[in-house]
């Protein structure tokens, strides 16, 4: 890598602080590959992403008309956090779970929040993810969010920032297990040298915390994952976290509510399930509470879940959290609830239902990257520098037409991490997303998470829909 250019003066990069200088967390690992070939470095390159093939470790594009299942594009050269970057990241995030949490349950319960003006009610009532049929609920030991997963991303000056956060069925944690799999199989030694945290235990951490939402007096549990079948962009996970835990997957069908219970048809007959980890949208769980038109959830499931005879993770009705304007004043959720100054910061958000914030996007549409507030995986997205004036104005009328449904961010420089491209190394730029366990009286943030990789030169959208990749994500221990 002696001719790997950082571009220092405009990009943070994550492994190197100049031509030739590697961060000293970095160090060990450049030292080592530099006795490796180009031709070596693709060789191992090959060998990686034909064992995640063989590994099954694919995902489905739903604008993808031939409906085919595409391998995770996978890029050997690992991401490296320092373990005082990580402390600080981790106590940041248990910070903002806790508030999001409480928040939750807030408004679905007495909403003082709302009464006292920090949130604006007209934000929650308009949010797509606000689901009336929740109030009132009380999900066991007081959690909503059971599993969350956090975007992060890093500045020109190193500062980590909130992008948003995913606390409805949030994906990605099978490729950060399977990605270390592959990366420990094919550098075996560094992982001797080197003091990186282990990410392998997962499965265990997600099941106690799914274990912890079922009554006391229960000795043995049953626990089911919840998918909404093999079609679903997030299949690959679903089924590998089920034979993880040992535990069942389930669809809509298998499940059934007898006797005020929920029931999973067996070879054996009904067997009662007591925790259920839904990867279903809040919107499809029971066609007779939300969408009537779903055949992927189970008719009388709200029912059980509301008389405290089956838990739900993550609880329905936390998807009003994903709203990208509700992120927007987590900060002052974090003062609200906590008495506490953020320790992560959002970046800095323009919202369009605000005549001043409006008017400033739509005159700087060139210079920012604006979202629709319910939009996810690359879509419903303008990166305004990018952009073709057309597209610039289509995006204003559509602000225009609907302003409660977008915000607006400054073109942040993300850092960039040194990525193998055919047969040189260059930077990319990417993301973060660590996986935030809540269990009451504990929050876990499991070390590491989904390094997200644009592979397209000078891209910003990271999305495995829009042509990103991955990386091994290596936390350092002291």
């Amino acid at each position: 890598m002696e001719n790997y250019d950082p571009q220092a003066e405009s990009f943070y990069d994550e492994l190197f602080e100049a031509i030739g200088k590697p961060r000293p967390s970095a160090a060990p690992l450049l030292e080592w590959m530099s006795r490796l070939s180009p031709t070596e470095l693709q060789q191992y390159q090959k060998t990686a992403q034909v064992a995640l093939f063989k590994l099954g470790v694919t995902f489905n594009v739903y604008s993808d008309n031939q409906g085919v299942e595409r391998v995770f594009p996978f890029d050997i050269l690992p991401r490296i956090i320092a373990a005082q970057d990580w402390e600080w990241i981790a106590k940041g995030l248990k910070q903002r779970i806790q508030a999001l949490n409480l928040f939750i349950a807030d408004i679905y319960g007495p909403q003082k929040i709302l009464e006292d003006g920090k949130v604006p009610r007209s934000i929650i009532e308009s949010a797509p993810g606000f689901l009336p049929p929740c109030q009132g609920l009380a999900p066991p030991r007081n959690v909503w969010c059971h599993i969350t997963g956090t975007d992060l991303v890093r500045d020109r000056n190193g500062e980590w920032y909130v992008l948003e956060d995913n606390l409805r069925v949030p994906s990605g944690v099978s490729y950060v297990l399977e990605n270390r799999r592959v990366m420990k199989s094919t550098f075996p030694n560094i992982f001797q040298t080197m003091a990186i945290q282990p990410v392998d235990d997962y499965p265990s951490e997600l099941l106690e915390t799914l274990l912890n939402l079922a009554p006391p007096q229960l000795p043995n549990p049953t626990v089911a994952v919840l998918t909404p079948g093999i079609f679903n962009s997030a299949y690959y996970e679903h089924s590998f976290l089920a034979q993880q835990m040992g535990v069942e997957l389930v669809e809509g069908r298998d499940l059934v509510v007898v006797d005020g219970y929920l029931q999973m048809r067996t070879t054996k007959g009904l067997r009662r399930v007591d925790v259920l980890y839904r990867r279903l949208d809040d919107a499809f769980l029971d066609p007779q509470v939300f969408r009537p038109d779903s055949f992927l959830g189970v008719p009388g499931l709200m029912a059980v879940y509301r008389a405290g005879r089956v838990a739900l993770a993550n609880a329905p009705g936390t998807g009003v959290a994903d709203d990208k304007v509700v992120y927007a004043y987590v900060p002052e959720m974090i003062r609200y609830y906590l008495a506490e100054e953020p320790i992560l910061n959002n970046v800095p958000t323009y919202l369009c239902w605000r005549d001043a914030d409006r008017e400033y996007v739509l005159e700087h549409l060139d210079q920012l990257v604006v979202k629709a507030a319910n939009e996810a995986g690359g879509y419903g997205m303008l990166v305004g520098t990018q952009a073709t004036p057309e597209e610039r104005a289509d995006f204003a009328d559509k602000i225009r037409a609907n302003p409660r449904n977008y915000i607006a961010q400054p073109t942040l420089c993300l850092s960039r991490v040194p990525t193998l491209i055919e047969d040189q190394i260059e930077g990319r730029h990417v993301d973060l997303r660590p996986y935030i366990l809540h269990r009451g009286d504990e929050v876990h943030v499991h070390p590491g998470g989904l390094t997200r990789v644009a592979l397209r030169k000078g891209s910003l959208v990271v999305n495995s829909s829009q042509g990103g990749g991955s990386k091994d994500t290596w936390v350092l221990t002291e």
